[in-house]
């Protein structure tokens, strides 16, 4: 009964290590907004800038595999180059151990007084950014806690019989040791969570510094697989980082098993309490692999080029494209057709999305064949709202449920916020886009930051729309509105900045006032039929109720209508 008591005590306490530091790095990713991607490519020509940026990432989002899943999928799409990719990922290992470094030190005292600022804040404040603070503080207090939680679940087995047996021969078979934690390492998707159970298993005695530097290292292999397991299903293109990284981490963490284990290199260290040895050396171990590293990056371009070929592109892209997925054949059986329904609402929302995304790019190219294939697509997006209205109609009344009804028309209701979200991209901004580029207008760089941190924004957000569509999910709901109010504010705070720009007299922002003051509107405009979706959600579940909101949707729902008749 006690080795059950402890598996289960030992398993609650990791998973909640796991969801803390989960929930500080998506507290934080939703403090800090849409900026991960003006970080990541701000330095994508500078190697050492790139590590350093990767550094940051990993602090930022708590997990050294988030930072490289986000490089990953940034040089799939040529945002950023193989070696600065490589050289973000060897940073956030560093930027990952930094986090265990200061994770480990006697914070308990700290924990009821997390507990208590973080919950008011999340709980009470309903304002989008402290309450995401409160969320940060809470996760750091339940990372205390769990790793309390996890010495006191280990503690009662330190004087088992069988433990000096178990410690003993890790400590002799280090090469056991580093695959175990590799093993733990991969199974728990988290370095920074399995360091800082082995540290705490170090510091309660059950587990030897030796062998503890053998599992640290095989740790650091572990976190390697991690980014190759879950980018299997991306483009080769993808896949060139993860498997880079890997042979560098896998290669250095063999050698420092080695040296760990062969030389006198612990001795150094003796001076450090035992839990601070582990840290010390995972610490030592990720800035000589990044120092180290670094000069050798251009050098695996090629072979890794050569082992992930691109495929075919274009040819094989357009074969594969998708058609409608509004199929006639289903239209008297209302449940069928409405999820057909919802997948061409859904490819809609991907169109807009791919119409979106250049937008930033051509205000500075002025890309004239760019703008002529953003506004081809609006074309296509005009076609698909007709077919999802004739289809929409052809499904029989009678057959339908009431539910069935209110579903067809709020999908309906929302690809016609997207059209109008087309409208917004093809007929406004690329009409600002061409004006500035004929015209030679140049913003101000502060204009052009806000600009930029207003689109990042709402690219952000249509991420956020296009997966409550399909989820549903009622505080992805919240939050979409929240991030709507949020950009309004944002909105007026762009143009009361620039309009004292004005006063002050910059002729940069003379010249490009009325482009300037346009995008902005736009940009909120196009954030405000995407964000569209949330509100029939919430209104079901009563979230908008005697609520300014309502009145919101009530109005919009009324616009419509009347651009109907």
């Amino acid at each position: 009964m006690s080795i059950i008591a402890f598996i289960i005590s030992l398993t609650g306490a990791t998973m909640l290590l796991l969801y803390a530091v989960r929930m500080v790095g998506t507290g934080i990713e939703r403090a800090m907004g849409p900026s991960f991607k003006r970080l990541i490519t701000a330095h994508k020509g500078r190697v050492i800038n790139m590590a350093l940026v990767g550094v940051l990432l990993a602090v930022i989002l708590q997990s050294a595999t988030a930072a490289a899943l986000l490089a990953t999928g940034f040089s799939a799409s040529g945002m950023i180059s193989f070696v600065g990719g490589l050289a973000l990922v060897l940073g956030a290992d560093l930027g990952s151990a930094l986090v265990i470094q200061i994770l480990s030190f006697k914070l308990a005292w700290l924990i009821p007084v997390l507990l208590t600022v973080g919950g008011y804040l999340f709980l009470k404040v309903e304002n989008r950014t402290p309450r995401q603070v409160g969320r940060i503080l809470l996760g750091i207090a339940f990372i205390l806690l769990s790793l309390r939680l996890i010495g006191e679940a280990v503690h009662p087995i330190r004087e088992a019989a069988f433990m000096p047996a178990i410690a003993g021969y890790l400590a002799n078979d280090f090469v056991t040791a580093f695959i175990v934690g590799a093993v733990i390492t991969f199974a728990m998707h988290s370095s920074v969570a399995a360091i800082l159970m082995f540290v705490t298993f170090v510091s309660i005695g059950v587990l030897p510094v030796e062998a503890g530097a053998s599992v640290v290292m095989g740790a650091n292999f572990g976190s390697a697989t991690l980014p190759i397991w879950l980018s299997r299903g991306m483009s080769p293109a993808a896949r060139r980082i993860p498997y880079g990284n890997l042979f560098l981490r896998g290669i250095g963490s063999v050698l420092g098993l080695l040296v760990i284990n062969l030389t006198p290199a612990l001795d150094l260290l003796s001076f450090f309490p035992a839990p601070q040895i582990l840290v010390s050396v995972h610490l030592i171990f990720n800035l000589a692999l990044l120092l180290l590293s670094l000069p050798l990056v251009r050098f695996f371009e090629a072979p890794l080029v050569a082992m992930f070929p691109e495929r075919g592109a274009d040819d094989a892209g357009k074969a594969l494209q998708p058609g409608t997925a509004l199929d006639p054949r289903v239209t008297d059986q209302p449940r069928l057709a409405i999820a057909a329904l919802k997948r061409e609402v859904l490819r809609m929302s991907q169109l807009i999305e791919a119409m979106a995304r250049p937008v930033m790019e051509v205000y500075e190219s002025g890309d004239a064949d760019v703008i002529e294939q953003v506004r081809d697509m609006d074309h296509e997006v005009n076609a698909m709202l007709s077919a999802i209205r004739r289809y929409a109609a052809s499904i029989p009344r009678e057959k339908m449920t009431k539910e069935q009804n209110r579903k067809v028309r709020e999908l309906t209701e929302y690809s016609i916020n997207l059209e109008t979200a087309g409208d917004i991209i093809s007929k406004r901004l690329m009409d600002l886009a061409e004006e500035k580029a004929r015209k030679r207008l140049q913003f101000t760089r502060e204009g052009w930051s806000e600009l930029r941190g207003l689109h990042e924004r709402v690219m952000s957000n249509m991420a956020l729309a296009f997966n409550v569509l399909v989820s549903e999910d009622i505080e992805s709901a919240r939050l979409l509105v929240q991030e709507k109010t949020e950009m309004s504010a944002q909105e007026r705070k762009s143009r009361k900045k620039h309009l004292k720009r004005l006063r002050e007299g910059l002729e940069q922002s003379f010249e490009s006032s009325d482009v300037h003051l346009e995008t902005v509107r736009s940009l909120k405009d196009l954030n405000s039929q995407i964000a569209a979706v949330a509100y029939p959600i919430l209104y079901r579940h009563g979230q908008l109720l005697e609520t300014r909101l309502v009145h919101t949707m009530d109005e919009a729902h009324a616009a419509q209508g009347g651009g109907k008749g």
